[in-house]
């Protein structure tokens, strides 16, 4: 695989709240696909993909292309007021029918509506909004496509998951114009083409897009109900395939799209959304300077045979499944003089572990089935110790592909389906390969005390901030 990479600026203008720079990313987007068509040689490039973090959006003028300000990313917590608003009113069973989500600042119509309300920005014909998916689309396509695909538009609050259409009540909640929204369209097929002189090559069609998570869970190759995948990212998502039937709400959990095929197929996940997992080896990093890059905390962990009874529960910007709490806050407990940094950074990765079984033992209840075992990527899958200790919390097989990079696999896969550079799932499914299996270990005693104990954790840090 050949990639390129570049990091961008998260920006922090208040408390709980997240912003990204939309030309920043735009800028780091045509720098890493010149990086790597000039590696490949354009005419070898057959399609473009693109897989973005889902809930982050911004809005901006069709005729200039110029941004109404930043970004809201998804992590922001500034509209955890309107939700409790809009709960106390009654909303949310509209919201979880509909939507299959619940009422939380995480998903993007709030976010939206927040924007029209505070930015001067005019509700006419020039508005675009969307999440970063759209706003690259335009840009690449030199703002002839304003579209979407169901993955991402599951996620604002505003979609209708069983018709696969915008909602007009929703709409109508958030006061949100219907007509600034993209086009949906099918995940895997034409959504249009690169436009000369925009910053990189003409002409080559942006065939896959499909939502960061939902396009781990295509990478992977999970295709089948019953499969399931974790990305360690700054947060981490599990996500379950459930079929092409949408099932009913479930307590704790989300449902969502997992994708749509240009042939008309429909795929269902249930998933568990937790907030911040890597963002907490970045909060060492950065925040506390116990290590000086992120590398350094899994060798750093395995420098202690356990936290030391130190648990640290990362909730710097609220809880998300099961708890789906906005008011959490980040909390450490059982600090003595004892602790040192290495009892930090085992309890940071531990942490990891606990938030993947909090969300799989819900998704488990809600199912109804017990998920086989479990298939991982996202930068922090490449600590053994953190995947053994997964495997034992959870009491199932986890394995970790040779192809770690799933999420960009999975736009890949999707784009080049659209174009007939695979021709079936299932020759995508035959290039999954394995590089570790971790099986769990048989004694739980241990492991279930250690949950119980994290339990009590999570306890002291819900709702601590006073609303």
């Amino acid at each position: 695989m050949i990639a390129s990479y570049r990091e961008f600026t998260q920006h922090y203008p208040d408390n709980g709240w997240v912003e990204h720079d939309a030309e920043e990313i735009w800028h780091a987007v045509v720098a890493t696909l010149n990086d790597v068509i000039r590696s490949v040689g354009a005419d070898r490039v057959a399609a473009i993909g693109i897989a973005n973090q889902r809930e982050t959006v911004l809005a901006w003028n069709r005729d200039t292309g110029i941004p109404y300000g930043t970004a809201i990313v998804w992590q922001d917590r500034r509209t955890a007021e309107r939700c409790d608003q809009l709960f106390a009113e009654g909303a949310l069973p509209l919201v979880r029918e509909v939507t299959g989500l619940v009422l939380d600042p995480y998903f993007s119509g709030s976010k939206m509506e927040w924007l029209l309300t505070h930015r001067d920005i005019p509700r006419d014909a020039t508005l675009a909004l969307g999440t970063i998916d759209s706003w690259l689309v335009w840009k690449l396509t030199g703002g002839a496509e304003h579209v979407t695909d169901p993955s991402n538009a599951s996620r604002t609050m505003l979609f209708d998951i069983r018709s696969l259409r915008w909602s007009q009540p929703l709409c109508d909640l958030f006061d949100i114009p219907m007509a600034a929204l993209p086009d949906v369209r099918p995940s895997s097929g034409r959504f249009g083409v690169t436009a000369a002189g925009f910053g990189v090559p003409a002409g080559i069609p942006i065939s896959g897009i499909a939502g960061d998570q939902q396009a781990a869970l295509f990478g992977q190759a999970c295709f089948s109900p019953g499969m399931a995948k974790n990305t360690y990212g700054t947060g981490s998502f599990v996500l379950l395939n459930v079929g092409d039937t949408c099932p009913q709400p479930a307590e704790g959990m989300l449902t969502t799209v997992a994708w749509t095929l240009a042939d008309g197929t429909v795929a269902y996940a249930l998933e568990g959304a937790i907030f911040v997992t890597g963002a907490a080896v970045q909060w060492l990093r950065d925040g506390l300077q116990v290590i000086e890059s992120a590398a350094e905390v899994g060798p750093l962990a395995a420098t202690v045979t356990d936290s030391g009874g130190v648990y640290i529960v990362p909730a710097f910007t609220g809880l998300g499944s099961p708890w789906w709490d906005p008011y959490a806050r980040g909390t450490i407990v059982g600090i003595t003089r004892g602790t040192t940094k290495a009892h930090l950074a085992r309890a940071v990765v531990e942490a990891m572990t606990y938030q993947t079984r909090d969300a799989v033992d819900a998704m488990s209840a809600a199912a109804g089935v017990q998920i086989a075992d479990l298939r991982v990527d996202g930068g922090a899958s490449a600590m053994d110790s953190m995947l053994q200790m997964q495997a034992d919390q959870l009491g199932v097989t986890v394995r970790r592909p040779t192809d770690q990079e799933t999420t960009a696999l999975g736009a890949a896969y999707l784009a080049g389906l659209a174009e007939g550079v695979w021709p079936s799932l299932a020759a995508i499914a035959a290039e999954w390969a394995v590089d570790a299996v971790f099986e769990p270990e048989p004694d739980r005693t241990f492991t279930d005390l250690a949950h119980a104990t994290w339990q009590r954790a999570v306890a002291c840090s819900r709702d601590w901030i006073q609303h």
